[in-house]
């Protein structure tokens, strides 16, 4: 596994690398705000940004020692990252007393304008452009995280503003960014199972470093902060 592929240019990729550490200082940040404790607050933070760390280091292991190689269904990739992370995340993190203590003080509207980090979706669009994966996932995944970003700046702002449609409209939205990412997971599954069964072009470019960030990081994370979205507004009802 060469340390930039030659699908994009070599700065696409470093940009790439650099950028995605940012939802990991972001989510940090965000727990930190639901911790009351400033000393307990600074451990949340680094914690989180510890975990993400050792994970994404893990992956970068896994990648350059060819876990990812074979194509097979389901990816190796998401048997090896991607399954793990999500049943911790909803598994374990999920029930934790202090998970629910910071998502009972944190506020509704931090929760959904922290989806912003999405813009690094736009990145699939990129890798759509320069023909390493098929136009309908880099379509349907790029636009759809995009659109949830941008418009959760609009959300975020209904909720703090106290508009009367803000909890009609943050259900729709989170609704909206959980299906694009099962139908993006979905979409990714269906073109592997074509890939092996024809030939054609995969998305074996979300196995190569460090675009197997994406995969390994991106669903179960994602999809995290939606559930999370939805048990807080039931807390609110």
């Amino acid at each position: 596994m060469t340390l930039f592929p030659q699908f994009v240019p070599t700065w696409i990729s470093i940009l790439f690398l650099i950028v995605i550490f940012i939802p990991t200082l972001m989510i940090a940040r965000l727990a930190k705000k639901g911790v009351q404790n400033n000393s307990t607050a600074n451990k949340v933070y680094l914690s989180i940004v510890a975990f993400y760390i050792t994970y994404l280091a893990y992956v970068s292991f896994a990648c350059f020692s060819g876990w990812f190689d074979k194509i097979s269904l389901p990816p190796t990739i998401l048997k090896f990252t991607m399954m793990p992370l999500l049943a911790f995340l909803l598994l374990i993190v999920f029930n934790l007393p202090i998970y629910k203590s910071i998502l009972k003080n944190v506020q509704l509207s931090d929760l959904v304008s922290v989806h912003i980090f999405r813009l690094i979706g736009s990145f699939f669009l990129i890798l759509g452009f320069y023909k390493a994966l098929p136009s309908s996932i880099a379509l349907l995944a790029g636009c759809g995280d995009v659109i949830t970003a941008i418009s959760s700046i609009f959300v975020a702002q209904a909720i703090r503003n106290n508009k009367s449609y803000a909890n009609k409209l943050t259900w729709a939205w989170n609704t909206f960014g959980f299906l694009d990412i099962i139908a993006t997971s979905a979409t990714a599954l269906i073109l592997t199972k074509i890939s092996i069964d024809t030939g054609s072009q995969g998305v074996e470019a979300l196995a190569a470093f460090p675009f197997c960030f994406i995969p390994a990081f991106a669903p179960a994370t994602i999809i995290f902060l939606h559930l999370s979205i939805y048990r807080k507004l039931l807390q609110k009802n």
